[in-house]
């Protein structure tokens, strides 16, 4: 299967349907059926700084280590300026849980899906497989 890691609370915020749009430096080609991983890696100090954006996650526990949902990656947009205002403008929640910058990527995700099981995994960077045992 094919997995993206994610630093928390970004997974999570996805398990949630709260964050549908995965925002990247480099643009894949891939469409289909995406597995989020939650890294270990910690919080960074700037997002947990960020009010707002931690207020999303605060009745959610954290999964780091995890893989926790499924989705499908239907799109991956390239941001021009308008894109990005577009965003800041008319859709705040989505704004505020990306890295929303002209040049780099928007991964539209879909169909997301809790799995029952959270699946212990290490991560690893671009996507990844995990074979299941």
């Amino acid at each position: 299967m094919k997995v993206l890691s994610l630093t928390e609370p970004c997974a999570t915020l996805i398990k949630e349907k709260k964050k549908l749009v995965e925002t990247r430096s480099w643009k894949t080609s891939y469409r289909g059926e995406l597995y989020i991983h939650a890294s270990s890696t910690k919080i960074p100090k700037e997002w947990k700084e960020d009010i707002e954006f931690m207020e999303l996650v605060k009745d959610n526990p954290l999964n780091f280590g995890n893989i926790i949902c499924k989705c499908n990656l239907v799109d991956c947009v390239y941001m021009t300026k308008e894109y990005v205002e577009n965003m800041r403008n008319n859709n705040h929640q989505e704004y505020i849980c990306g890295k929303y910058e002209e040049g780099r990527y928007a991964w539209i995700l879909e169909d997301i899906e809790i799995l029952e099981n959270p699946i212990k995994a290490k991560g690893h960077l671009s996507i990844w497989n995990y074979e299941i045992e």
